[in-house]
């Protein structure tokens, strides 16, 4: 490997595989260079892709349970079987490995597996042995899961998210600490499968980085299909054996004793840099771990970037993307500019929870004149006839030019529909351009247009 590259990117999750395909294309001369023996990174691996194909098999097992006899079904003797399950789930997850590699082949991406350490700025090495050089070096390492300090994992009764996605049959019962994203889409996994679910959350609600209505909604959602939660709930002390974790939670000032077959931790993730040797290479972190980095994504070394996890901010697989994107357009000389405010989240529980933009209460800390418009699905006719009309969609706008400041969607699909509003951001759009837009009918997103109108003047259904 003495032959130097225009660009390694270290790590082939969703923003290293993306960067080091964007840069291929842009004419340079690419190596990615992945720890482990596949491609794809957590997100690929033990994160987005397999958590959503357990998500979508599990609803449609739980709602063949529940809604059938609705439809007009009457099923006898529905079973499950879990091992299916866990097969799809694979076949997935190895379709996507072989894509990512077949995409580095077409683009002349050289795929390099091996754990890489920097010798110097512009020179690393795998595994110790042999040595690359490049001009520029990505780093897109990505994230791990946050571990408690008196539990930590050992992937059999003490999980981490990827502990969780690893189970061979249905656990009896689960504790999930935190309710955040992870740990909500987890619990619902497995609460439809028939696992009893225990949700601790340190803070007064679930999935705090949501607007606050949604947040509640959904938490009276999922508290409806079974989920149990306990907020303001600190796990103090914890031990596990070879039948259960029991754990000691304090909740308004008294402890109580918690146990269950398994425990999933999911109080948040940190950025992964280890083994790197970023002092080697004057590569600088916060207090946090995270890589420092100026407004181009470059390290205190000039040739050397950083993006998606292993950098501050949201910790989501588009947002590596287009960091990633944005990191090779930067190095053929174009000037790329990601809006944040524009990068949506979604919550894959039932019902979906799609935001972007600010939140009510952000609006309203950044002293905002703002007016914000509510709209139910139970007034959406495509909702309505497909029996799926729980949430809403709600919207934030500027109180004097109307223009879009945050869309929040609880509801059927929120994760497609939030792509309007990623739009109306992007482009600066206001509730105007929303309403006056024609919406097919009967659709879901005619629930965003009568927001919009909720905005301008009234809504036309309610």
């Amino acid at each position: 490997m003495s032959d130097e590259y225009d660009v390694c990117v270290i790590g082939s999750g969703p923003g290293g595989y993306v960067c080091a395909i964007k840069a291929a294309q842009l004419g340079l001369r690419v190596a990615c260079v992945e720890k482990y023996p596949v491609l794809g990174g957590t997100c690929l691996n033990v994160g987005c892709i397999p958590s959503k194909s357990l998500l979508s098999s599990s609803e449609f097992y739980y709602r063949i349970q529940t809604q059938a006899k609705d439809y007009g079904f009457n099923i006898a003797d529905l079973s499950l079987d879990f091992s299916k399950m866990v097969e799809k789930k694979s076949s997935v997850v190895t379709g996507f490995n072989q894509g990512i590699s077949g995409l580095f082949k077409k683009n002349k991406v050289k795929e390099i597996h091996g754990t890489a350490s920097f010798v110097s700025s512009n020179e690393i090495t795998i595994d110790g042995k042999e040595k690359l050089k490049a001009k520029n070096f990505i780093i897109a390492t990505g994230s791990k899961p946050t571990e408690l300090p008196f539990l930590p994992f050992d992937e059999k009764k003490v999980l981490s998210s990827t502990g969780a996605l690893a189970f061979t049959k249905v656990p009896k019962t689960l504790l999930v600490i935190g309710a955040g994203i992870i740990g909500v889409e987890l619990g619902s996994v497995y609460n439809r499968l028939g696992t009893k679910v225990i949700f601790l959350e340190f803070l007064d609600r679930i999935c705090p980085t949501l607007d606050t209505a949604v947040s509640k909604l959904l938490q009276k959602l999922l508290t409806k299909q079974g989920l149990t939660f306990h907020l303001g709930a600190k796990v103090t002390k914890g031990s596990s054996n070879a039948s259960c974790v029991s754990l000691d939670v304090e909740i308004k000032g008294k402890v109580e004793k918690f146990s269950a077959e398994h425990a999933l931790v999911a109080v948040g993730r940190k950025p992964y840099t280890e083994g790197l040797n970023l002092k080697g290479a004057g590569v600088s972190v916060d207090e946090k771990g995270f890589i420092t980095i100026d407004e181009n994504f470059k390290t205190t070394c000039s040739n050397i970037y950083a993006i998606g996890d292993a950098v501050d901010g949201p910790m989501l697989a588009h947002k590596a993307e287009e960091e990633g994107m944005a990191v090779a357009e930067l190095l053929v000389g174009k000037s790329p500019k990601i809006e944040y405010m524009a990068i949506p989240s979604v919550v894959y529980t039932d019902p979906e929870v799609a935001c972007v933009g600010l939140t009510e209460d952000a609006a309203k800390k950044r002293s905002l004149k703002v007016k914000v418009s509510q709209f139910p699905f139970k007034a959406n006719s495509r909702a309505r006839a497909i029996g799926d009309d729980e949430g809403f969609v709600k919207i934030i706008a500027d109180d004097a030019s109307h223009q879009i400041l945050g869309m929040h969607i609880i509801g059927p699909h929120a994760g497609e529909l939030i792509a309007e509003g990623v739009l109306a951001i992007t482009k600066k759009l206001k509730a105007e351009d929303i309403a006056h837009t024609s919406h097919a009918h009967p659709t879901l997103s005619e629930a965003i247009k009568e927001a919009a109108l909720m905005i301008t003047s009234k809504a036309l259904h309610i």
